[in-house]
């Protein structure tokens, strides 16, 4: 079974973070494992409080992982601050990890900080160079690149600008444009558009920790980006555009996902 590592902060109303990347890996028949980077106490209403992982039990958990059952992707999620970033980034380096997949967390779906400004600068002087993709959304890939994003085009230049930065594939994620939600890809100095319906649902709380785990599922299961890339959009992206669609109401708030929604009703309607 191949095996899938997260590093990122647990959500203890189960529907982002580490709780959601479990699920997700889980449902795409990887084995799951995880390092805590912070405790959040949150639900689908807001986050009202965050406890961070000290650095060292950071390093003595990515230890025990590697020494043991060394994974076959990460996923990277909620680094919030401290040198948490330059940790994790030397572990990863002294591991030889692959296929690292970075989901620059920045604000939760329901408005909250989960990154501090010196974490922020971490993040983009350790983490992001050695990462083999990261998936901002809108907000997040602004930040990155320093321009404003109001459609494909300039999705387009900010994924270049930061693919160039970084030297790192982007998959920027079109889910706050006003006109559509697609998501675009930028690779090896090749674009790629995945068109995507916009679904009427506020129940889109931990899309992006889903979405990037999925990936990183797929290039676990031994596909290279550009097979990876073109099966998030088969089934990674639909596994998460169908999880939204089903609507699970739960909280008062943005609600979570369904996440064991069936992934192999998608695989089947694809070989028909």
């Amino acid at each position: 079974m191949k095996t899938v590592l997260t590093i990122a902060g647990s959500d203890c109303s189960g529907g982002a973070g580490i709780q959601a990347d479990i699920k997700t890996i889980t449902m795409h028949h990887c084995y799951a494992m995880s390092v805590i980077t912070a405790l959040t106490a949150q639900n689908t209403t807001g986050v009202y409080g965050i406890e961070q992982t000290g650095d060292d039990f950071i390093a003595n958990q990515l230890d025990c992982v590697f020494t043991d059952i060394f994974p076959d992707s990460v996923k990277i999620g909620m680094v919030y601050g401290n040198n948490s970033a330059k940790v994790i980034a030397d572990k990863l380096r002294l591991y030889s990890a692959k296929n690292i997949v970075t989901d620059p967390v920045m604000v939760s779906t329901s408005g909250s900080r989960l990154i501090s400004d010196n974490g922020l600068e971490m993040l983009k002087k350790h983490l992001l160079p050695i990462s083999t993709l990261i998936t901002p959304n809108v907000p997040e890939a602004e930040i990155l690149s320093r321009i404003k994003i109001g459609s494909v085009s300039d999705m387009q230049k900010s994924a270049s600008i930061i693919a160039e930065k970084f030297g790192c594939s982007v998959l920027c994620k079109g889910g706050h444009l006003e006109n559509c939600s697609d998501d675009l890809l930028y690779h090896n100095g090749k674009f790629y558009t995945y068109p995507s319906v916009k679904i009427n649902n506020s129940n889109t709380h931990g899309t992006g920790c889903t979405l990037s785990s999925a990936i990183a599922s797929n290039l676990a299961l031994g596909y290279d980006i550009p097979r990876a890339t073109e099966l998030a959009k088969k089934y990674a992206k639909a596994y998460v555009t169908k999880a939204i669609g089903v609507k699970l109401d739960l909280g008062n708030g943005r609600g979570p996902l369904m996440h064991n929604y069936i992934l192999n009703e998608i695989r089947k309607a694809d070989e028909i």
